[in-house]
């Protein structure tokens, strides 16, 4: 019997925040890939390894957590202002399914950096030695992010001193701005889709919970830790480890994406993991983070753990942190409250929250229009490097 041989196609490995993925050049896709449907999603799931039912990806460049099952599309911007066209898919690690809802926060990072590596940056636009300001229309939610790369003799400067929790190595630091992040692109366009700023969410098997349902960044739905039996300090075995409060959190979750109309049958979120994520707040409380490095209670206003594709992430997701810094600027949010209620006068526009591997701190800039909330931007500062580059090769039948 014949088999196809392998082809290969052009592709970086690259490092984006606490995350990596494959990123690849949308003229470099096979023809057939160059368009969304499922030629491109098979071949994104071989590249990764998905549908893996052990769960290792050692058959694709994947690494068996949300963080590593990723890849991204960049080119040249079909938006005016814009430089680059940013297309993000979440791969499932054990379901045949790619998820294009939503973005992801710490791979913008990267998307900024590979935009100049990969020559789809006008080179006028790119200083010899400073900070290249990179204007990244980010498609799968139709809003612009702006990377501040720093530039070296006229590449991109990926060493450095900037280090960040949940990265084993310090590198060269880049500032994002997520600007206007408080629609996700979804049907309705409000920041709190339920015209509150806090719900009693029904989950059935579970009981009545308060929780903030925010669309910025990403939809999410926060609840209190101390709601569900947890302090806020727990770290990623403690949680991951345990399938029934896995399933716990998935009920939540679900309840939630009805509640804020992503979704119109419970059975709909199995091919919605990626959004909205689910995550539970706690006021600042001393912890042993998973590095062994101690957090002082006094050196974060609040605690935040989250979930992402049914895993509680060993750091913090971009987009999620975007929503936790807009829901801490907003007076009477659990994520507000947790963080010491009212106008926070201390840093009314930036919050410093611990997650499971230290700590991140999110600015972002709310401010109510017409009586509803709205937020113009948020920044954070990650970093990026690339990890490999050359070719991804897949067998020519896989899509």
């Amino acid at each position: 019997m014949a088999h196809a041989p392998q082809v290969k196609i052009p592709a970086t490995y690259i490092r984006g925040g606490t995350s990596k993925g494959v990123f690849f050049r949308l003229a470099d896709l096979p023809a057939s890939c160059q368009q969304p449907g499922a030629a491109r999603d098979k071949l994104f799931m071989r590249v990764i390894g998905s549908p893996d039912p052990y769960a290792a990806h050692i058959d694709g460049m994947g690494g068996a957590t949300s963080s590593t099952s990723k890849c991204v599309i960049l080119s040249k911007s079909s938006v005016p202002d814009h430089d680059v066209d940013y297309l993000y898919g979440q791969v499932s690690i054990d379901k045949a399914f790619v998820d294009w809802s939503g973005n992801c926060g710490n791979l913008s990072t990267a998307a900024g950096a590979f935009a100049i590596h990969a020559g789809l940056v006008d080179p006028a636009r790119i200083p010899e030695n400073g900070v290249a300001v990179v204007r990244v229309w980010q498609a799968n939610i139709q809003k612009t992010i702006i990377a501040h790369v720093p530039v070296t003799n006229g590449q991109v400067q990926e060493t450095g001193d900037f280090e960040l929790d949940g990265v084993t190595f310090p590198a060269a630091e880049i500032v994002l701005e997520f600007m206007d992040p408080s629609d996700d692109g979804d049907e309705g366009g409000s920041m709190f889709p339920t015209g509150n700023l806090v719900d009693d969410l029904e989950v059935p098997g579970i009981g009545t919970l308060k929780a903030t349902m925010i669309t910025a960044g990403i939809p999410t739905v926060f609840v209190n830790a101390a709601d569900i039996g947890y302090t806020g300090t727990e770290l990623r075995e403690q949680i991951n480890t345990d399938p029934e409060a896995l399933k716990r959190f998935e009920a939540i979750r679900v309840a939630g994406a009805l509640r804020m109309g992503l979704i119109k049958t419970p059975e709909e979120a199995a091919t919605r993991q990626h959004t909205p994520k689910i995550a539970f707040v706690a006021p600042p409380t001393t912890y042993t983070a998973s590095s062994g490095k101690a957090i002082d209670a006094g050196d974060v206003d609040l605690l935040v753990r989250a979930l992402s594709m049914g895993k509680l992430h060993h750091a913090m997701m971009g987009t999620c942190a975007v929503a936790i810094g807009t829901a801490a600027a907003i007076p009477g949010t659990l994520v507000n409250l947790a963080a010491g209620g009212g106008e926070r006068e201390a840093a009314p526009e930036s919050v410093c929250f611990g997650h499971p591997s230290g700590t991140l701190r999110v600015g972002a800039q709310a401010s109510q229009v017409h009586g509803q909330w709205t937020v113009t931007k948020a920044i954070m500062s990650r970093s990026a490097r690339i990890l490999m580059e050359g070719w991804v090769r897949v067998p020519g039948d896989a899509f």
